[in-house]
Formats: structure tokens, sequence, C-alpha cells
């Protein structure tokens, strides 16, 4: 079994926000396949992470949204040894406020780059590596206070650019599963803002 766990923040007022284009994007896997994520992983009495099961290309995937909020991300993952889990079967999906609205990134491993939820991932696992995506979520210029800008809503004409971003991790994310990491990366780690052109309201801002 494939684990792909995307992060984000818990409850209705962080939903559609930046930091939540992990969630999206295992959202939108699960939708794909006509399921849902909603059973529930508990550690003792509180639910650490939802999760749901699927398949791709043959493969069991288990797609993983933990619950404690993006800090604390990887209180969710201390459930892969039970599960027969490795390091080498998980996929971390985030956002990266340091690379360009659209943009996807996919490494076999690496630092966190200062993001949080991977921080506390790593720390749960005792390793780095892991297979990460990251989808740019930033803005051109990125304001000084990224801690408040990561929890603010997609603008209207950042929209087409997010929807197209996400179909394209979902790709990245079902090649990853059938064929691994580097086939994934060589197809993937590019631009959606390429595809959309630069003029108009699709472009970034």
């Amino acid at each position: 079994m494939k684990v792909i766990v995307g992060l984000g923040n818990v409850g209705r007022e962080y939903a559609r926000t930046r930091h939540n284009i992990g969630f999206l994007v295992v959202e939108a896997l699960a939708k794909r396949d006509g399921g849902a994520i909603s059973q529930r992983l508990k550690a003792g009495r509180q639910v650490v992470a939802l999760f749901g099961d699927s398949r791709i290309g043959g493969t069991p995937v288990r797609l993983l949204q933990p619950q404690t909020m993006m800090n604390l991300s990887g209180e969710s993952l201390r459930a892969l040894p039970d599960w027969g889990v490795e390091a080498p079967d998980l996929l971390i999906v985030c956002d990266d406020v340091n690379l360009p609205l659209g943009t996807l990134r996919l490494r076999p491993k690496g630092s966190a780059g200062g993001h949080k939820g991977l921080i506390s991932c790593f720390e749960a696992l005792g390793t780095q590596q892991v297979a990460r995506l990251r989808l740019g979520v930033g803005a051109t210029p990125l304001p000084k206070d990224l801690t408040e800008f990561v929890v603010t809503d997609f603008r209207d004409r950042e929209r087409p650019v997010v929807a197209r971003a996400i179909e394209r991790a979902v790709e990245a994310c079902e090649l990853w599963a059938r064929q691994g990491v580097a086939a994934a990366m060589n197809r993937m780690n590019r631009s959606i803002e390429d595809e959309l052109g630069s003029g108009g309201d699709e472009a970034p801002v």
C-alpha cells in the first residue's frame, strides 16, 4: 500500500486558503475515484487524521488528511508502521509560498525548507528521505507577513491557475503511484503558468 498525505489546517475558515492546497489535492484524488476521505484515525481519544482508501493502477492507495493543524501534521504519520507502510511508499503534498503560483515541484528527498508541516512530518518519521510534491502559492511581490498570507483565500483571478495546478498535481500523484518518483518528476516539474499564459485575468499575481 502507498499513502498520499495532503497537508492543511482544519476548519471551514481555512478550507480554500493557500495553506490548504494539499487538502484540496487529496480531495480531488478521492473524487476522481468516486471515494471519500471520511474514516477516522485516532491516537487515544484524539482524531489525528481522516483517511480514505483508493486504487491507482491496481495499487492500493490511502489518502490522508491530518486533523491536528499544520504544525502538528506528523502526528498522523505515526500510524504508518501499523499499516505496513515505510517512507518510500509515502508522498506528502503541500503548499510552497516561495514558488510562483501554479508551479509544481516534486522531489524524492530534501529539507523542509522552513515549512512547519513538513518539519513535523520529518520529525515523526525520523527521516527526510520522503517524496514531497510542493505546489506554488506565492504572489509577486510576496507580503512581509507570510504567516498571515498563507491562510488567505486565493484571489478570483488566481483561481484558474490553482484549478489547473490541482489537476496537474493529481496527475503527478497518480504517476508517482504507478511509476515511481523519477518518472513523475520528469513530466510534472513545470509551471502551470506556461500553460495558461501570462496575460489577462488568468495570470498569477
